[in-house]
C-alpha cells in the first residue's frame, strides 16, 4: 500500500507548502504551518460547474431591502443589524464555556415558534440538548435537532427537510467524505464552510456556525473561512464573570462596530438594556484616579469607568500596562502630558483599567485616560458626576470625536451633570441639566480639572 503523502498547511491563510517551514510562503506567518494528508481532487467534484452563466447589466438588476428574522433576543438584532437575512451565513467565535451554545440553543429556541429550525450537533448528543433545554425552561417543542459529524448526510438531511435557519455547532467537528484528513484541519473545515455556504445561498436558508478559537483570539482553521461568510461575530467574556459581549468583525448586511451585551444567568442569556450600569463602579465616595467615558459602540452611547493608578516605580524600567485599551496609545499619552501639560511619569508606574471588561478602541477615549491619570498622579478625585471624551493629538490639541450630541444625551439622562468635551463637539442648544466645558488642549483640561 502506498504511503500518504503529507503536505502542510497554514492555519492562517490556508497555504500549502510540501514541507515544513517556520514561516509561511504565502501570508509570512510564523509558526502555522499544520501537517496534513495531501488530498487527490476526485474528477466531476463540482458538476456542471462549467455552464456558462447569463450576463446583466448591474442597472438591471432590481436592487430591494431583504427581509430581516428577528432572532427574538434584541441585543444579538442590535449586532446582526437588525436581525438575520434569508440565505446569510454567520461565523460565531469565542472561547470554550463563553455561552455560544446555550444563546444559540435560546434563539432557535425562540424562533422555531414560528419558523422551521433545525439544530446540528456535532459535539453532543440528543440527549444532552435536551438535558440542556429543560435546565433552561426552554419551549422547544417544535425545534429539531440532528446529531451528525458528516457533511454530506447533513446536507441530504438539511435539503429534505427545508428548514429555515439551521445551526451547525461546531464547524471543527464536520468531516467530508470527499478528504481523507481529519475532521477539525485546515482543508476539512474550508471543504465544509464553502459546501454549507453554497447550500444556503442555493436554498435561501440562514445558516449559523460555530466555530472554536486559538490561543490568539482568533477562529480556528484557515482565515479564508471568514471572507466567505457573511458575518462573523465574536463572543467575548470572562467565564469567571456573568457578562458577556458579542461584537461584528464583518458584517455584509449591516454595520461593523455594534456590540450586544448579555449577562448569564441560571435561565441562560439574557439581554441587558442599559449596558452602562455594568461598566461603572458603585463607590462610596469620590476616588482620585476614577474618570467616566462616554464611548461609542456603534450606534450605542457607553458610559465606561476608567481607572488609573500612578505610583513610584521600584525598578529601573517603569512599568506601563493596561486591561481593555491600546497599551501604545497610552505611551504617547503620557509622552503628550509630560510635553503639552508638565506632568512627568518617566519615574513611575502607570497602570490603566476599564471597568467590566470591556475593550475600548476608539480613540475618543484619549482625554478621559489622561486626566484618570493626573487625578492618580496628584491624589485628587475628579468630580464624582462627571462625564469626559475627546481624542488627543500629538500637538496637544482635542480633537472632536463622532456623534458627540447623543453622547451627552445619554450622560444627561443617566444623572451626570458635568462633561468635558472637545470645543467642535459643544451643543448649539443647551442640554438640560448638563453643564458642558469644551476644550481646546490639553492644558486647558487639566486646569479645568485643578481649578
Amino acid at each position: 500500500m502506498a504511503k500518504a503523502r503529507s503536505v502542510y498547511a497554514c492555519t492562517e491563510c490556508g497555504g500549502e507548502s510540501p514541507k515544513w517551514q517556520g514561516q509561511c510562503s504565502h501570508c509570512g506567518a510564523w509558526n502555522t504551518l499544520v501537517e496534513g494528508v495531501a488530498e487527490s481532487t476526485p474528477r466531476n467534484r463540482f458538476s456542471g460547474v462549467t455552464k456558462s452563466s447569463e450576463l446583466k447589466r448591474l442597472a438591471e438588476v432590481s436592487a430591494r431591502d431583504a427581509p430581516r428574522m428577528a432572532s427574538g433576543m434584541e441585543e444579538l438584532d442590535r449586532v446582526l443589524g437588525g436581525g438575520f437575512v434569508a440565505g446569510e451565513v454567520v461565523l460565531i467565535g469565542g472561547d470554550p464555556g463563553v455561552g455560544k451554545s446555550t444563546l444559540l440553543l435560546q434563539v432557535l429556541a425562540r424562533m422555531s415558534g414560528s419558523h422551521k429550525a433545525v439544530y446540528v450537533s456535532g459535539e453532543e448528543s440528543a440527549e444532552q440538548i435536551a438535558l440542556r433545554a429543560r435546565r433552561l425552561a426552554l419551549d422547544s417543542g417544535k425545534l429539531e435537532l440532528l446529531a451528525e459529524i458528516q457533511l454530506e448526510r447533513i446536507l441530504a438531511t438539511l435539503e429534505k427537510a427545508k428548514p429555515e435557519i439551521a445551526v451547525v455547532d461546531s464547524i471543527q467537528t464536520l468531516y467530508s467524505e470527499q478528504l481523507t484528513s481529519a475532521p477539525g484541519s485546515v482543508a476539512q473545515v474550508r471543504e465544509c464552510v464553502a459546501h454549507l455556504t453554497r447550500y444556503a445561498k442555493a436554498s435561501g436558508a440562514v445558516v449559523v456556525l460555530v466555530g472554536h478559537v486559538t490561543k490568539e483570539g482568533a477562529i480556528a482553521g484557515p482565515r479564508v473561512v471568514e471572507h466567505i461568510v457573511d458575518a462573523v461575530l465574536y463572543f467575548e467574556g470572562d467565564t469567571h464573570q456573568s457578562f458577556r459581549l458579542i461584537r461584528a468583525f464583518k458584517n455584509r448586511f449591516g454595520a461593523v462596530n455594534e456590540l450586544g451585551v448579555f449577562a448569564m444567568t441560571d435561565k441562560g442569556l439574557r439581554g441587558v438594556s442599559n449596558p452602562s450600569a455594568i461598566f461603572l463602579s458603585q463607590h462610596s465616595g469620590e476616588v482620585s484616579g476614577s474618570c467616566i467615558l462616554v464611548a461609542q459602540e456603534g450606534t450605542r452611547p457607553l458610559l465606561v469607568e476608567i481607572q488609573a493608578l500612578v505610583d513610584a516605580a521600584h525598578a529601573p524600567n517603569p512599568r506601563r500596562l493596561t486591561v481593555g485599551l491600546e497599551q501604545n496609545r497610552l505611551a504617547m499619552l503620557l509622552a503628550v502630558l509630560h510635553r503639552h501639560a508638565g506632568i512627568a511619569c518617566y519615574d513611575q508606574d502607570v497602570f490603566v483599567n476599564a471597568v467590566g471588561g470591556v475593550r475600548i478602541s476608539e480613540p475618543a477615549a484619549d482625554l478621559a485616560v489622561l486626566l484618570a491619570i493626573v487625578s492618580s498622579h496628584v491624589d485628587k478625585p475628579l468630580p464624582a458626576k462627571l462625564a469626559v471624551f475627546g481624542e488627543i493629538g500629538l500637538a496637544g490639541e482635542v480633537r472632536p470625536a463622532p456623534r458627540g450630541q447623543e453622547r451627552l444625551r445619554e450622560a444627561a439622562k443617566l444623572g451626570f451633570t458635568q462633561a468635558i468635551v472637545p470645543r467642535a463637539n459643544q451643543p448649539k442648544q443647551k442640554i438640560d441639566g448638563l453643564e458642558i466645558v469644551a476644550v481646546e488642549r490639553v492644558a486647558d483640561a487639566i486646569a479645568r480639572f485643578r481649578a
